[in-house]
């Protein structure tokens, strides 16, 4: 990969949730070490499998805008019931940030990241483990980094890994993609 082809790159936006965060791992082991005689991998895939369908009801009008932090929690209060835990307090906590109030993959998520920065969207490079994100990414003119998350579904669950020549860059991990970078 030449640096010629990411050397305007002013900006990189990282898709937080399964780039970044080991969305799974954190849920498995922490319901696990809750001794809840449920499987923490089960219970980490059940929440995740009712995240997109939860978030296309507020992209098509279903439910009003909703924060993510607010989706999580219905989404969890759904979980919560099917796995019939019924002994856990209101200490948990989930984070996220919403700027745009849209959900990728709405162009107005890609190019705010960019109009944030002042930047041209061919100056901004989304970084993501999730190729649907990046390819729309790619229609709103960004570049892209496709971060390997081979375990990002658990140990039980394969993911293509695969390089996209379609993207701008691959990379095994964040650091990788530091040091394709020359960071």
């Amino acid at each position: 990969m030449s640096l010629e082809k990411t050397s305007n790159i002013k900006v990189l936006a990282f898709d937080v949730f399964g780039t970044v965060v080991d969305w799974h791992g954190s849920i498995a082991r922490e319901v696990d070490r809750l001794n809840l005689g449920i499987s923490g991998n089960e219970f980490a895939l059940a929440w995740r499998m009712v995240y997109e369908p939860a978030m296309r009801k507020v992209m098509t009008g279903e439910l009003d805008w909703t924060i993510l932090d607010d989706l999580l929690r219905l989404i969890l209060d759904e979980i919560l019931v099917k796995f019939k835990m019924t002994n856990l307090t209101e200490q948990d906590c989930i984070l996220s940030a919403e700027v745009f109030k849209k959900y990728k993959p709405d162009p107005a998520t890609y190019l705010g990241a960019a109009k944030v920065f002042d930047a041209s969207p061919d100056e901004v490079m989304l970084v993501a483990a999730h190729n649907d994100d990046l390819a729309a990414a790619r229609t709103c003119g960004l570049r892209t980094a496709y971060i390997e998350r081979p375990m990002e579904y658990g140990p039980t669950q394969a993911k293509d890994v695969s390089p996209n020549p379609e993207n701008t860059m691959h990379a095994e991990s964040i650091v990788h993609l530091a040091t394709l970078l020359e960071c």
